[in-house]
């Protein structure tokens, strides 16, 4: 027999399911729970896949010199890495790599290969070390690679729509790299990836940025120079300075692209004469 204790009970039960449906609703609109907007996208989803150290890119294998500054006892702590990291960002990727990716970014979304082309080989002709340049190819093509299989996949689908004019910049990008008129460096073959994503060009300075950090905080971590959350910490301080890094960069006409960290350039030369490694670079 029912009491009025468990009607209210039922009524509650049922009022407390009509609010968290209320609230997924809401949240797949794009509404946070307070009203305000909460714009969601598959872009989004698509710039942390690119970030994402699961992406086969091998930047995992590459720790930018770290390793001989290690083996030189150059780099002892957290905040030492810390403070080479900012000096890569502001040095070097940001004025050389940020630069490029946002001229090439441009020049993907208006279709023009030459100047992808041009982009390419600049930057390319900037990387002063062999390794590094090597490993910056690598992981570019790598790129390239894997984003053919997924424009080929969603061709494929025919519930997806495949007309996407930034396909075709794409295969015209990889034809030239694979007739050696272009080198595929990661930065450029960064911006084409973007472009075909669809993700804005801020925040693919971001993921350049981003994935460029991870990969040397990872080979920090198997270096055992600092654990995980120490590793997170890091790229948490990091965070404004990466935004600030590809707001002063991402739109700087290709003219303004320099580098220099003269000190990180040595140690990387002295990488490439170790006789054993851990890391291409």
């Amino acid at each position: 027999m029912s009491t009025d204790t468990d009607v209210d009970a039922r009524e509650k039960s049922s009022n407390d399911s009509s609010s968290i449906s209320s609230k997924v609703r809401s949240s797949a609109d794009g509404k946070s729970n307070d009203g305000m907007t909460c714009a969601m996208s598959v872009e989004d989803i698509s710039m942390m896949q690119l970030a994402d150290s699961f992406f086969p890119t091998g930047m995992y294998t590459t720790s930018n010199g770290l390793e001989m500054f290690f083996y030189n006892k150059r780099v002892k702590s957290a905040e030492h890495l810390k403070s080479l990291l900012a000096v890569f960002l502001k040095q070097q990727i940001g004025p050389a790599d940020c630069v490029a990716l946002g001229n090439a970014y441009q020049a993907a979304g208006e279709s023009n290969l030459a100047r992808l082309v041009e982009i390419d080989n600049m930057l390319f002709s900037m990387r002063l070390i062999k390794e590094i340049r090597e490993a910056s190819v690598r992981s570019g093509i790598q790129l390239i690679r894997c984003l053919n299989h997924i424009v080929s996949n969603r061709k494929a689908d025919s519930s997806s729509s495949s007309s996407n004019n930034n396909y075709s910049i794409l295969e015209s990008y990889d034809d030239a790299v694979r007739s050696k008129k272009a080198n595929g460096v990661y930065p450029v073959a960064l911006a084409v990836a973007c472009n075909v994503f669809s993700i804005p060009k801020p925040k693919a300075g971001l993921i350049l940025l981003y994935s460029f950090s991870i990969s040397v905080i990872g080979a920090a971590l198997r270096l055992g120079m600092l654990n995980h959350f120490q590793g997170q910490m890091i790229v948490d301080d990091l965070k404004p300075l990466m935004v600030t890094v590809v707001k002063e960069n991402i739109d700087k006409p290709l003219s303004s692209m320099w580098q220099f960290a003269p000190e990180i350039d040595i140690v990387q030369m002295m990488h490439e004469r170790l006789a054993t490694k851990m890391f291409i670079t």
